[in-house]
């Protein structure tokens, strides 16, 4: 699936939400150092630019050149991008983002789902994090609420399952069900609870309903979601109230743990 992302690579990054500071506070409240952070899934940099504000350095990697492109423009001086293979050994971890015990966070934004061997990533997340208490990061966001009529229209088109990778559910599920074997750092590791508001035109709704990944792979399935049909029911719906614009709101999921003194199995 990462090679549809390098085909919607410019929507994907026009049409989604960026990330609120509080979530970066929040997290940042949890490392005791702010030298280094990894940013793992970086796609078009979003998670890194915040994080670049909070850390002395910030390591983003991506296995989409495609994306990177877009990150790589932002042109921020302390995060350094790079692109890898989807699956790194110890080796290459430790020539992109940094010896054993060395980074501080390591963040996953909206990507954790789709990793093939998240297991394999584990083993890389607690050799690299520092020991003790260096902090892993992951969240996802889920639909966006606009209003009760645009809502029901974007369920029945949401509702495609043919076209969502398995994987997708721990995405619906709020990171409530999704692996991940890390010690707690607060009083618990989540998910905590989140959210961002996106000020949108009917016309960026469809750039990022069209910026989804079903939607991407049933069109190389020669399948059109957005339908006419579908159109006109989303435009009824937007324009019900008469208001041009309106504030998208994105529920945000966020994992946080952190490792011990000595790596974990």
């Amino acid at each position: 699936m990462a090679g549809l992302f390098s085909q919607q690579a410019h929507l994907y990054c026009k049409a989604r939400p960026s990330y609120p500071h509080e979530l970066f506070n929040f997290i940042a409240s949890k490392t005791p150092c702010h030298n280094l952070a990894w940013d793992v899934g970086t796609g078009n940099g979003q998670a890194a630019k915040s994080l670049a504000k909070l850390y002395k350095d910030v390591i983003a990697t991506d296995t989409s050149p495609k994306q990177l492109e877009f990150a790589i423009a932002a042109n921020v001086p302390n995060v350094r991008y790079v692109c890898t293979n989807p699956k790194m050994s110890i080796s290459k971890l430790e020539n992109n983002v940094g010896k054993e015990s060395s980074v501080d966070l390591v963040t996953i934004a909206q990507a954790l789902h789709w990793f093939d061997d998240p297991q394999n990533f584990y083993q890389l997340v607690k050799w690299v994090l520092k020991k003790p208490n260096g902090v892993i990061a992951a969240w996802c966001y889920t639909l966006p609420n606009i209003n009760s009529s645009v809502d029901s229209v974007f369920n029945e088109y949401y509702n495609v399952g043919p076209y969502w990778e398995p994987t997708r559910k721990l995405v619906d599920e709020k990171y409530e069900t999704i692996d991940f074997p890390f010690e707690p750092c607060h009083d618990n590791n989540g998910p905590f609870e989140f959210k961002i508001e996106k000020v949108m035109d009917l016309g960026s709704y469809f750039t990022y309903l069209t910026s989804l990944s079903a939607y991407q792979y049933a069109k190389e399935k020669g399948v059109e979601l957005l339908t006419d049909d579908v159109i006109e029911k989303f435009t009824s719906a937007w324009n019900e109230d008469g208001k041009t614009h309106k504030t998208a709101i994105f529920p945000i999921y966020l994992r946080i743990g952190k490792v011990g003194s000595t790596m974990l199995c």
